[in-house]
């Protein structure tokens, strides 16, 4: 069972979509380099003050992350819910947005060649 499912044709294509192409990589490298950036600030820096660092990681992760949070707050959590929520509405809007760069640098690769620039006619 465990084979069938790593080797399922839909599964790989959006492993690949997500993990697979140039856009997608620079996007989780981008992030990957702000969660750095947090996990230090957060935990070697000293401040008087709050620190805003973290406010990158809602920016990158932003609008789906905006999207968990909205359905959080319908459902009866109070200021986002709890902190597992956060970090798992992160990750999801990250991977979601990843893999809606890839599926658009593959509809860009595909459909560059196949139109013309010019109208029929011209």
């Amino acid at each position: 069972m465990k084979n069938q499912l790593v080797n399922h044709p839909h599964l790989r294509a959006l492993v690949r979509l997500t993990f697979g192409n140039a856009a997608s990589l620079c996007y989780l490298a981008l992030v990957l380099a702000a969660a750095v950036f947090v996990t230090v600030d957060t935990l070697f820096v000293s401040h008087d003050d709050a620190s805003f660092a973290g406010v990158w990681l809602f920016l990158l992760a932003a609008p789906t992350v905006f999207v968990f949070f909205v359905g959080s707050s319908l459902a009866g959590a109070e200021s986002g819910g709890p902190a597992w929520f956060m970090y798992l509405a992160l990750v999801v809007s990250v991977l979601v947005q990843s893999l809606a760069l890839g599926w658009f640098a593959r509809l860009l690769r595909r459909g560059g060649g196949a139109r013309s620039a010019h109208p029929q006619g011209v």
